[in-house]
């Protein structure tokens, strides 16, 4: 992997005109744990988790798989199925906010802390999360719909969700192991589990595991340590296999593990815990599978929001190609491309789908993904460069855009054609309080704002390689994602 030296980088975003070369990753070997693990806290923000759940959840579990001697291969599948479990939890966010008419983080998280086997703790749920600021008729309205659904429709929510994330497992050509354990990550020893009712030893192993190391970590992280292992023993025999809550508790008198845990940096205590002899360095090939399989993340999000990852990627390769960069230099920023957004995911769905234009409160929730993107890429080593480009997609040139207020001076042209790239694919798709804009349309308006907002180069390149292409909307995708999420079970 050929990748710029931190001197390079530098100059690639200091400079002023289109660089025909250059890399935003700077790197020539890094391993895919480290991504994973960076990557995994825009999965913990999407399900309303405080950063580092999937990490501390894939420690406790690779503590237990110690603790069973389980052999290399295995160890190596845990690994990845721990840190990428909620792969596909943004698949059911929005069906989640339109179905209790609440934040989708608050009710996914305050899920992981209900017993919803037990009808009373259920209901209590159900009531203090459907509609909580609306009106007493919302919340009932809201509270029978729910009711109405029952348990087919979370076994919905939990089959969409398990499905998508072994789909994108195996997307990342990780282990079968992994993606089954993804599959089975809701199903519980007695068989009262979802989606499928596996009851036993018709769970995988791995998926076991990651049930109980996954509720472990959010009640030690809610509550500390002792509660959150009587919860284990409360559920051995009904959630969880009594041989695996046996051996967790076995673990119990290993202090130091346990204060490391809570304590420590869990990017060197995962290092520590990575199956050496399995581990696996990301290749160019791999650095592709993981900014795509990221963007089916981001772009699951929401309806209106979906394939727009995809699209401005394209088009940024598209403003790349009138310049003719490099071909390494357009992976890169098609990289940048596809996870521009991830940040997003800490956006609410209650704010994203919104019916009506959000509330000033709300944009200022908005504006805040581009940081959250920034802050998640920056913590792999190699991708200081991309960090910044992907976080500054929302900078103009006058120095009125965020999330750092950067003006002409201080923005790189790659950003400047990312930039140009994410609005025109956006102003080009349907948002729920407005329609999607002609070509012409856009052209118009951004040539205004050109010099001010967006670069004019940057500008005119799209114009050009749109002419030489045949873009199709996305407006019946985003419409068709809308009707299934409004669509009965």
């Amino acid at each position: 992997m050929a990748c710029c030296t931190r001197s390079e980088e530098s100059v690639l975003l200091a400079h002023d005109g289109p660089p025909t070369s250059g890399r935003l990753i700077a790197a020539t070997e890094i391993r895919f744990s480290e991504i994973i693990s960076a990557l995994s806290v825009a999965l913990d923000i999407t399900q309303g988790h405080p950063q580092g759940h999937c990490m501390r959840t894939a420690l406790i579990g690779m503590r237990l798989a110690e603790e069973l001697k389980l052999p290399a291969a295995d160890r190596a599948a845990l690994f990845y199925a721990l840190l990428l479990k909620d792969l596909g939890c943004s698949s059911n966010a929005a069906k989640v906010t339109y179905l209790f008419g609440a934040d989708d983080h608050r009710v996914k998280r305050s899920a992981r802390l209900t017993n919803w086997t037990k009808p009373g703790a259920s209901l209590k749920y159900c009531w203090n999360n459907c509609a909580p600021r609306g009106g007493t008729i919302e919340k009932l309205l809201k509270f029978a719909a729910v009711a109405r659904h029952g348990k087919s429709g979370a076994i919905k929510l939990t089959e969409i969700r398990c499905q998508r994330g072994a789909e994108i497992a195996r997307l990342l050509q990780l282990p079968e192991a992994t993606a089954r354990a993804i599959l089975d990550l809701e199903e519980h020893w007695d068989g009262r589990g979802m989606p499928q009712g596996l009851k036993g030893q018709e769970i995988s192993l791995l998926g076991r595991i990651a049930n109980l190391t996954q509720t472990v970590e959010v009640f030690l992280t809610e509550y500390g340590l002792e509660p959150a292992l009587e919860v284990a023993r409360q559920r051995r025999g009904q959630w969880f296999d009594p041989q695996l809550v046996d051996a967790l508790l076995a673990c119990k008198p290993d202090a130091s593990f346990w204060q490391r845990l809570v304590g420590g940096n869990l990017f060197e205590e995962l290092r520590r815990v990575e199956p050496e002899d399995t581990a696996l360095l990301a290749d160019e090939a791999c650095l592709d599978r993981v900014a795509e399989a990221f963007a089916k993340v981001v772009d699951a999000k929401s309806p209106w929001t979906y394939e727009h990852s995809t699209r401005v990627a394209e088009f940024t390769v598209g403003i790349a190609e009138q310049f003719g960069c490099s071909p390494e230099l357009e992976r890169d920023m098609r990289r940048a491309a596809l996870l521009h957004d991830i940040g997003k995911l800490g956006v609410s769905n209650i704010i994203l789908d919104k019916p009506g234009r959000p509330t000033e409160e709300e944009f200022e929730q908005i504006r805040k993904h581009p940081e959250y993107s920034q802050r998640i890429l920056s913590q792999v080593d190699a991708f200081g460069a991309l960090a910044e480009v992907a976080g500054g997609h929302h900078e103009r040139l006058d120095g009125r855009g965020y999330h750092r207020r950067l003006d002409a001076s201080q923005i790189p042209w790659v950003t400047r054609a990312l930039t140009v790239a994410d609005v025109c694919e956006a102003m080009s798709a349907r948002r729920p309080y407005r329609e999607a804009l002609e070509w012409e349309q856009i052209q118009k308006i951004l040539m205004r704002d050109a010099g001010r907002g967006v670069d004019l180069e940057c500008l005119r390149a799209i114009g050009r390689w749109h002419d030489r292409h045949a873009v199709e909307s996305r407006v019946e995708a985003q419409l068709r994602e809308v009707d299934r999420v409004l669509a009965e079970w």
